[in-house]
């Protein structure tokens, strides 16, 4: 085959529609069977709509909610407003992946659904790509676009792999009386969470915090009762939404440590190339900016246009040139949040200097592409 996809998510997605609507074969391999939920923000900036448009996905037949506005709060529950420049669509990870597997496949890229990855090796300008189930799978071309973190990382030797993660990610679907423009990010004691709407009436409520604030509390219902309720804002979601599945989505091991976007002649993608703080913009979005970007320059190489050494050169410098300095700013960003004094400071700040805000929004959010 000429393209293999590790990992059926966002980036995985998007660049198999590209790279199957240029003509190539390309096949995707991931662990779970659609539809499935994920521990996501859900939001996505409207950067993506051409991209999305030119590859006959647009996610308006998902009728998405419309999100205009920005909310920020305090621990203590002071908040700030802005306008989203650009503005963004709110829709469930289990809605937006479901519709964009079912046209890929519809287009002719094969899945392997519910397999695992094990290793990938590289020889005579081959991959070989191992499953778990035994098969061994060969191919010009390898895109990682698995998330956050993955066995493979321990195969690849990837130095983040080895280093252990303070932070976890929990989410929920609620219904709530909530304006449907509105993302909100409210801070509490290590950690901040976020809340906006999403298709059906629906909102996703996800937040990030340490396993040390989990372990003090012991349960993940007494630590959002007795640490995340103690900001206004949180304690009323808690009291007044109406959960809709019984427990939440969790994810552990949550690194945000700087990763390369290229390991062992493999492209990564999304979350496989690098974290997205959620304060750093948009992770949905650079993860189908980043397919956009890998699959233009594996076009390049299929066509003989490029030699291998040169691919995988342009992608980094691509790469890098779009996200490298957004996702500096939200590591640095989101040293201010989840510390009570330095958020309060930073909101009380900020509130009266809108100037600054949009300033740094624009700094972490991307344009059209």
């Amino acid at each position: 085959m000429e393209v293999l996809i590790i990992g059926g998510g966002l980036g995985g997605l998007t660049a198999a529609l590209d790279l199957a609507g240029r003509g190539y074969h390309v096949t995707v391999v991931e662990r779970k069977h659609y539809p499935f939920h994920k521990v996501c923000g859900e939001y996505v900036s409207n950067e993506v709509l051409p991209y999305l448009r030119r590859l006959g996905v647009d996610p308006a037949v998902l009728e998405p909610a419309n999100i205009t506005q920005f909310m920020l709060s305090s621990p203590a529950g002071r908040t700030l407003t802005a306008p989203l420049d650009l503005g963004g669509f709110g829709v469930s990870r289990y809605t937006l992946d479901y519709f964009l597997y079912q046209q890929a496949e519809a287009r002719g890229v094969e899945f392997h659904q519910g397999a695992t990855v094990t290793n990938v090796t590289f020889n005579g300008d081959e991959h070989h790509v191992s499953l778990a189930d035994g098969r061994i799978l060969q191919a010009r071309i390898v895109l990682g676009a698995y998330g956050k973190r993955a066995n493979l990382d321990r195969q690849l030797q990837r130095p983040f792999f080895t280093r252990r993660s303070p932070y976890l990610g929990v989410k929920y679907h609620v219904r709530l009386d909530f304006p449907r423009n509105l993302i909100a990010l409210h801070n509490f004691a290590d950690g901040y969470a976020g809340i906006s709407a999403i298709e059906e009436d629906k909102y996703c409520f996800c937040y990030l915090t340490t396993r040390q604030n989990l372990k003090a509390h012991g349960t993940i219902a007494a630590m959002e009762k007795q640490v995340l309720a103690r900001n206004p804002r949180l304690g009323g979601i808690f009291r007044d939404a109406e959960f809709l599945y019984p427990q939440p989505e969790v994810i552990n091991e949550i690194s945000f440590a700087p990763k390369n976007c290229v390991e062992n002649h493999i492209l990564m993608c999304g979350d496989a190339a690098g974290l997205i703080t959620p304060l750093c913009g948009n992770g949905m979005a650079m993860a189908i900016h980043g397919a956009q970007i890998a699959s233009a320059h594996i076009h390049e190489f299929l066509v003989g246009r490029t030699t291998r050494p040169s691919l995988e050169a342009a992608y980094q410098r691509e790469w890098q040139a779009h996200f490298g300095g957004r996702l500096r700013v939200g590591r640095a960003v989101q040293g201010l949040f989840g510390k009570p004094f330095l958020s309060e400071a930073a909101v009380g700040g900020l509130r009266y200097w809108p100037g600054a805000v949009r300033a740094l929004m624009r700094q972490t959010h991307g344009e059209v592409f």
